[in-house]
C-alpha cells in the first residue's frame, strides 16, 4: 500500500508540473478579472501621481478597476513590506523608487523584506530630477545666497521620508555646501510641501510633479535642480553646476513591482500593457510637462537598475553616516 501511495503521489506531482504552465497561461488570458491595487507612499508624491495616472490608462484599456491604496510612512518601506506579503498574482503592485528598493536596505537593520528577492520587477515607468525650492520668505535667490544665510541662521529642511531621494539629496547639500542645516522628515513628499508652504521648513528637495502646482504659482521659489544640466521638463531652473555646486548628480527613478513568484505570465502581460502606455506619444508629453520623462524597461533591465543603485548608494550612505532620524 505505501508503494502505491508514493506511486500516486508521484503521478500527481507530475500532472501538477504538466499543469503548471497551463494554469498560469490561462490565468493570463483572463487577468484581471478583479481590481488592481497599487501601493502608493502619500498623496501629493511623484509616486502618488505616476499610481493614479497610470492607473486610470490601466483601467481604460481593461474596463478593471485600478486603485492607489496610500500607506505613507517609514520612507516607502510600509507599502513596500504590504506588496512584498501579499498573494503572488499579480494583483497587487507597488511603485517603487529609491527609499524602500534601495536606501532602506541600509537604514533599517530589521527590514521585513528584500528588494532583490521579494518582488517581480514589471517596468521603470519614469525618471527624473529633485528641485531646490525654499520658502518665498528666504531671501535667498540662488545657492551661494542659500549657503550664506545657512551659516548666519538656523535652516531646516524638509524630506519625504527617511531614505528618500529628498532626505539623501539633502544630505548630499550638506556635504558638499559644508553646511549645517536640520533634516526634518515627514510621512510623504506632500507632507513635505505642506511643511514649506506653511513656514515650518525653510528647503526642500523635491521632483517637479510634487511642486509643479506651487512653482506655477509662485508659493514656493526654485534655486536649482539637481545634476549637471538643465532637466527638459523644467527648462528654467538652472542645474546645481550652473549654480555653483559640484557633486549632488541626484536621479529619481519609479518602477512597478509585483509580488514575488507570480507568474511570468501575467508579469509578461502587465508589462506589455504598462510600457505600450508609456510609449505613447500622449503619456510622454504629458509627464514631461509634470517634470518627470516616460523611462520603460523590460524586467530584467529594471532588476539590473536596482542592483546598480544598491550597489551606488549603500557606500555612500554608510560613509556618510545618514541614518533614520
Amino acid at each position: 500500500m505505501r508503494k502505491i501511495g508514493y506511486a500516486l503521489s508521484g503521478m500527481v506531482m507530475g500532472a501538477a508540473l504538466i499543469a503548471g504552465p497551463v494554469v498560469a497561461a490561462e490565468s493570463a488570458d483572463k487577468f484581471p478579472s478583479k481590481p488592481i491595487r497599487i501601493m502608493g507612499q502619500g498623496a501629493g508624491s511623484t509616486a502618488d501621481y505616476l499610481s493614479r495616472y497610470i492607473g486610470q490608462k490601466l483601467t481604460e484599456r481593461w474596463g478593471q478597476a485600478v486603485v492607489v491604496d496610500n500607506r505613507a510612512g517609514a520612507g516607502g518601506t510600509l507599502a513596500a513590506e504590504v506588496v512584498a506579503k501579499a498573494t503572488p498574482d499579480g494583483y497587487s503592485l507597488i511603485m517603487g523608487h529609491a527609499g524602500p528598493m534601495v536606501s532602506a536596505v541600509s537604514l533599517y537593520k530589521n527590514l521585513p523584506y528584500d528588494p532583490l528577492k521579494d518582488f517581480s520587477p514589471i517596468t521603470r515607468t519614469a525618471t527624473g530630477v529633485t528641485v531646490l525650492v525654499v520658502h518665498p520668505s528666504v531671501p535667498a535667490k540662488n545657492i551661494p545666497e542659500l549657503v550664506a544665510l545657512s551659516k548666519q541662521r538656523n535652516l531646516s529642511y524638509a524630506s519625504a521620508g527617511n531614505g528618500t531621494v529628498s532626505h539623501l539629496t539633502g544630505e548630499l547639500f550638506k556635504q558638499v555646501a559644508k553646511v549645517d542645516v536640520q533634516h526634518i522628515p515627514y510621512k510623504s513628499a506632500g507632507f513635505a510641501l505642506t511643511s514649506i508652504l506653511s513656514g515650518e521648513t525653510q528647503i526642500s528637495f523635491l521632483s517637479p510633479v510634487t511642486a509643479y502646482a506651487q512653482l506655477k504659482t509662485g508659493k514656493v521659489r526654485a534655486l536649482a535642480v539637481s545634476g549637471k544640466e538643465r532637466f527638459p521638463g523644467a527648462p528654467d531652473i538652472p542645474s546645481t553646476i550652473e549654480a555653483g555646486i559640484a557633486g549632488m548628480e541626484a536621479e529619481l527613478w519609479f518602477g512597478l513591482f509585483t509580488t514575488a513568484k507570480v507568474p511570468k505570465p501575467i508579469v509578461a502581460k502587465l508589462h506589455k500593457e504598462i510600457t505600450g502606455i508609456l510609449s505613447t506619444e500622449e503619456v510622454k508629453a504629458s509627464l514631461l510637462q509634470r517634470g518627470a520623462v516616460a523611462s520603460p524597461t523590460t524586467p530584467e533591465e529594471l532588476q539590473a537598475y536596482v542592483k546598480s543603485e544598491l550597489a551606488k548608494w549603500t557606500p555612500i550612505i554608510r560613509a556618510a553616516g545618514i541614518k533614520a532620524d
